[in-house]
């Protein structure tokens, strides 16, 4: 750990990955937890070649939000359909501002 690595986070290409434990270590949580969201079919873990469970960063950026709304009372399930429409409606606005911006942008001519 640095301190512009707080989390002791390798870079992607380094080690794209981590291990259950490790993942349930960043999010204060338990491996329970995130055999659960597994279960609820929000995330599916990564397998390495020893066929342990390895979860991405983005995965562990959504099961902190689903882990989020279960600390709040909502149960697992919900959980994890809110967290799914929430990332679908990030993407599509993403999207759609991206469309904006390119229909905004000034369309040259070409000379003929």
């Amino acid at each position: 750990m640095t301190a512009d690595n707080p989390l002791g986070r390798l870079d992607d290409d380094d080690y794209p990955a981590y291990t259950m434990g490790r993942a349930a270590e960043m999010l204060g949580t338990t491996p329970a937890f995130l055999r659960a969201i597994g279960e609820a079919r929000l995330i599916t873990p990564l397998r390495s070649e020893g066929g342990h469970r390895r979860y991405s960063r983005y995965q562990l950026r959504i099961a902190a939000r689903a882990r989020e709304l279960v600390d709040q009372g909502t149960p697992v399930e919900a959980a994890c359909r809110i967290v799914i429409l929430e990332d679908q409606l990030e993407e599509a606005q993403r999207i759609n501002e991206e469309l904006r911006r390119r229909d905004a942008e000034p369309r040259q001519a070409t000379d003929a």
